[in-house]
């Protein structure tokens, strides 16, 4: 087929043209093709796919008005077969052009060059965003697959189309969607199950940025300097983080030349409740996994503006020993503390005795691992439940969750960068002593021991591709959680805390989770005001 042709035709003979304008319709079937032909006002004839783009249901069994519109009679989804606009509803229908000889229908079946079919495959993605028509994703994905386009590409031009819409930067987006690539990559063992990874990753993108206006992003570039980028980002100076951040794309740069850089920023302070060298972490192997390139500017632009909007929490009064904890690091303390050590106390007190073990990081971290463990296995849910104490006591499961998948993130990143190590583990020491409030000592989680470890982490990968949870929020926190335990037990199989952890873990997941708190919402709402 020479450059710049469409297909060559195909045209079969689909019905005679005396038996369609007798019947109104008939339905075609010819080397694959279900066909559906109408008769329509004065000698027009129109034929299409004879399934519905929603759900597949016979378009022959639908009424045509006003001689050229469709309706499907299940959803009332309804197409003009003159323009190929789709008045109500979504996915366009297939048309096929059609000409009268000697009598007969003719129907061109030749199929569509497959660019053009990928390419109309991610402009209905992206019209499917508005109305967050999360089953119309997973069509038009798995049309651009079927076109032979990677199906990645969704999620690339997810990201470069919603990227200056998040107001605030990086959301558990782009967290959950490093994570459900990997899970694709490892744990699916279907079609179906490879196709619902990627459309959760899709669809939370489109979610967080549903109906959004854009918030561009100043489009200076700089060279790149690290230090710079550091400074900027402490100065809450987004015009300059973005040039140095832009300069480095232009210069070739990967992920691996800013990571150190935005490593110092997100650990500069207690901040973003974790979040923020989560959000690192995440945004590094999802930049990765989607070949760096095409991602890797958007990206980088929105962790750099939620760097700089992260709260600082280690400046409120629950975390103040925070920084005087990280001026006495010195690396040399001997003082191993143990799990009991940093479980059941005070902020400043577990900060404290981390200090005093700072000559060993590893086992400082295992602890602190193990006492995280233990608080998520006894985290008393009455806190979950109640509606009648202040907005301080307002903690629920995810505090606990986050706890151990921050650590997961502190581990990675400080194993390449160990000057980060003190500012980690001090912020893991912020969540055990917060937590430590929280939790029912008394509570015995021994029915909620694993015993088949590998065959647990194996069982809980796949049953998050049928999660259930109509949050996108709660299927992050699953999809991180679950894969940061195994990537720990994966790469440190003997870790001590290994079973506790899987312990905490099982209960976590046979348990409510309680996502809406109307009563508690209106009774701290009526307390504020009467001061």
């Amino acid at each position: 087929m020479p450059d710049g042709q469409g297909p060559q035709p195909k045209w079969i003979r689909a019905a005679a043209l005396s038996d369609l304008r007798a019947r109104g319709r008939i339905l075609a079937k010819t080397e694959g093709h279900h066909i559906a032909l109408f008769a329509g006002s004065g000698d027009d004839v129109w034929a299409c796919d004879n399934r519905c783009p929603h759900e597949g249901y016979p378009l022959t069994e639908g009424h045509l008005a006003d001689g050229c519109i469709l309706t499907c009679n299940w959803h009332n989804w309804k197409f003009d077969l003159a323009s190929g606009e789709t008045l109500v509803g979504g996915d366009a229908v297939r048309r096929y052009p059609v000409r009268i000889e000697s009598g007969d229908v003719l129907v061109d079946i030749a199929d569509e060059p497959p660019a053009a079919v990928a390419a109309k495959a991610l402009a209905g993605l992206k019209a499917s965003f508005d109305e967050h028509e999360y089953d119309r994703m997973a069509r038009e994905i798995g049309r651009l697959e079927r076109a032979g386009a990677d199906p990645l590409d969704a999620l690339r031009e997810t990201i470069r189309w919603t990227h200056d819409r998040f107001q605030f930067g990086t959301t558990h987006a782009v967290a959950a969607a490093a994570d459900w690539l990997a899970l694709r990559d490892t744990a699916a063992g279907s079609a179906g199950e490879k196709l619902a990874a990627l459309v959760e990753a899709v669809g939370h993108f489109a979610w967080d940025s549903r109906r959004q206006p854009p918030y561009p992003f100043p489009g200076a570039s700089a060279p790149y300097d690290a230090d710079a980028l550091v400074r900027a980002i402490e100065a809450e100076d987004e015009a300059s983080a973005v040039a140095l951040v832009r300069g480095g794309v232009q210069a070739g740069l990967g992920f691996d030349a800013f990571e150190e850089a935005l490593a110092r920023a997100a650990l500069a302070h207690y901040q973003d409740f974790g979040h923020s060298l989560i959000y690192v972490y995440k945004t590094g192997q999802l930049a990765r996994r989607l070949g760096e390139a095409p991602v890797l500017e958007p990206l980088l632009l929105m962790l750099v503006r939620s760097l700089i909007f992260a709260s600082r929490e280690d400046l409120i009064p629950e975390f103040k020993a925070y920084a005087g904890a990280l001026d006495a690091w010195d690396g040399a303390g001997d003082v191993r503390p143990s799990a009991e050590d940093l479980r059941g106390h005070s902020v400043a007190r577990v900060l404290k005795a981390m200090v005093q073990g700072s000559g060993d990081v590893m086992a400082l971290y295992d602890a602190a691992m193990a006492a995280a463990s233990w608080q998520m296995a006894r985290y008393d849910v009455a806190y979950q439940d109640h509606v009648d104490k202040p907005v301080s006591n307002n903690v629920g499961w995810l505090s606990f969750t986050h706890a151990l998948t921050f650590a997961n993130a502190v581990r990675k990143t400080c194993e390449t960068h160990p000057a980060l190590w003190p500012a980690g583990l001090l912020q893991i020491g912020c969540f055990l002593g917060r937590n430590a409030g929280f939790v029912d000592a008394a509570y015995d989680p021994a029915g909620y021991a694993v015993t088949d470890r590998p065959g647990f982490i194996a069982e809980r990968k796949r049953a998050l591709f049928d999660h259930a949870n109509p949050e996108f929020i709660v299927s992050a926190h699953l999809v991180k959680l679950i894969s940061a335990i195994a990537e720990e037990l994966d790469e440190r199989p003997d870790a001590p805390w290994g079973p506790a952890a899987l312990t905490a873990v099982n209960r976590f997941l046979n348990s409510p989770l309680k996502r809406k708190h109307a009563l508690r919402v209106a009774n701290q709402a009526l307390a504020q005001l009467d001061g």
